[in-house]
């Protein structure tokens, strides 16, 4: 069973800190190639959640209010290291963030800005296509959306 790690940014220790951006920039800058603004202002307003296998970060996302980003909640920033890949962990974030969000804001729909390449994963949760394919970074994007459950 995974031990997951929920809090907003400033319950998170200054390791902890570290380890997710040295994470998220090792995934967005260094593997896709991608430069863009990472930190984005959206950090300190929302919920961090991540895993780590071995005592390293393995999985990581953020779960966003309404409003930041977009009018819904929303979970951005995904990853699974490429140490964890192909472990069902990446499978595990996305499962465990929708309860989190769930619990934080019951029977809301949930938006994400997806990389499109990824459509099928996150249709296998409920999201369906809800925006014309888009650039974003120089990588392909569209915006899905998770139906509200009823609470």
């Amino acid at each position: 069973m995974t031990a997951w790690r929920f809090a907003r940014l400033d319950g998170l220790t200054a390791r902890e800190v570290h380890d997710i951006l040295q994470a998220r920039s090792a995934v967005f800058v260094v593997e896709q190639a991608c430069v863009f603004q990472d930190m984005d202002g959206a950090d300190p307003e929302s919920w961090h959640l991540f895993a780590r296998l071995d005592g390293a970060l393995a999985a990581y996302c953020r779960i966003v209010p309404a409003g930041l980003k977009f009018a819904e909640p929303s979970i951005g920033r995904v990853i699974t290291t490429a140490a964890a890949r192909g472990t069902g962990l990446g499978r595990a974030l996305l499962a465990e963030s929708l309860a989190r969000a769930a619990a934080l804001w019951p029977g809301t729909p949930i938006r994400i800005g997806a990389q499109r390449y990824l459509e099928r994963f996150y249709g296998d949760f409920g999201f369906v296509q809800a925006s014309e394919p888009y650039d974003e970074d120089g990588i392909a994007h569209i915006e899905m959306l998770r139906p509200g459950d009823s609470p």
